[in-house]
């Protein structure tokens, strides 16, 4: 059940985060970024602010799903050992576990980080990725893993 509530919201995060992406289809690093100052990378999209609203309401919504659902998979998994995959090769198990303890808490971390609230609450999280536009660059690159092996995974 946690997977096919996990593959759902990741849809709806997939979705609403490309609504999100054009609305300012500009990665900075560091603090500061707007359009008039010098981006790390630009993607080649006309700008399209009307998603805008409702992508990041189903974006937040999704996430707290999957963060709550990832959280009862990983106590399941741990409860039941499921993470030693056996019937998984080598490079299989890695990528799983590259999924689960690494992509998935990176990308729920930098995405707090987004939060002024949250970043106000727990100022590490702002220094350690360096600032809200490097933790947004992040999330982009990050998710982009992610759903790369998303298509993997569905493929197989």
């Amino acid at each position: 059940m946690t997977h096919w509530l996990h593959t759902l919201c990741f849809v709806a995060l997939a979705v609403s985060g490309a609504g999100i992406v054009l609305a300012h289809p500009r990665f900075y690093w560091g603090e500061g970024g707007y359009f008039d100052t010098a981006a790390a990378f630009v993607l080649p999209f006309a700008v399209d602010k009307q998603h805008t609203g409702w992508g990041r309401g189903v974006h937040f919504f999704a996430a707290w799903v999957v963060v709550l659902n990832g959280l009862a998979y990983v106590a399941w998994g741990l409860a039941t050992k499921h993470f030693r995959w056996r019937n998984y090769g080598v490079t299989q198990r890695r990528a799983y576990l590259a999924v689960v303890f690494l992509l998935f808490p990176l990308v729920v971390l930098n995405g707090l980080t987004m939060s002024p609230g949250i970043t106000t609450a727990f100022p590490w999280l702002f220094t350690m990725f360096g600032g809200r536009q490097s933790a947004r660059t992040i999330h982009f690159l990050v998710s982009d893993a992610l759903v790369l092996f998303a298509i993997g995974h569905v493929a197989m």
